[in-house]
């Protein structure tokens, strides 16, 4: 980025940690209007991102969809499989959240894959996109293909020590044997 839209990125994260969403999104609304003036694709893509969160935060879903949406056509332009996938994921998120999970599927299908083909996968990145998956399956009532999804995610979650992750896999797991 840029030294000023970089600042603002800096900015908003700091607001966003303090619990200041306001501020956060006025810093990356600036932020992307600067890298558009800029023609920093990345850089854009990242500040749309980071704008999308924040209007997850603030409950603003179709503010959201549209900066990531706009995200993913930067990555894959640019070719950035894992930030790709990463955004991929959170559009998933939101149309599950939403109750659109003709929408949000493909969103988990098309991240698991672009993760799993990348050696270089963080592997709660993987976890996390995993988690939303299995939520949507088991909403859908398939407590068989949940059950994979949860206990690969808890393997997951304990090999990088993410201990809320490792007890909402057993809970959720503990959940479906009770379905059988």
């Amino acid at each position: 980025m840029t030294g000023l839209s970089d600042e603002l990125y800096r900015r908003a994260g700091k607001a966003r940690a303090e619990n200041r969403p306001d501020d956060a999104r006025r810093d990356l609304i600036d932020a992307v209007a600067l890298c558009r003036e800029t023609g920093e694709a990345l850089d854009l893509a990242k500040a749309l991102t980071g704008l999308g969160q924040i209007e997850r935060d603030l409950h603003n879903n179709d503010a959201a969809i549209r900066n990531y949406e706009e995200a993913v056509d930067i990555y894959r332009a640019n070719a950035d499989v894992l930030k790709l996938a990463h955004c991929i994921r959170h559009l998933g998120d939101i149309y599950r959240n939403q109750k659109r999970a003709d929408l949000a599927e493909p969103c988990y299908r098309e991240a698991l894959d672009l993760y799993r083909g990348e050696d270089k996968t963080p592997p709660l990145d993987l976890a996390n996109a995993i988690r939303g998956f299995a939520i949507l399956k088991h909403d859908a009532g398939e407590t068989e293909k949940a059950r994979t999804l949860w206990q690969e995610a808890r393997e997951l979650y304990a090999a990088v020590g993410i201990k809320e992750g490792v007890a909402e896999s057993s809970r959720r797991l503990a959940l479906l044997a009770g379905e059988r």
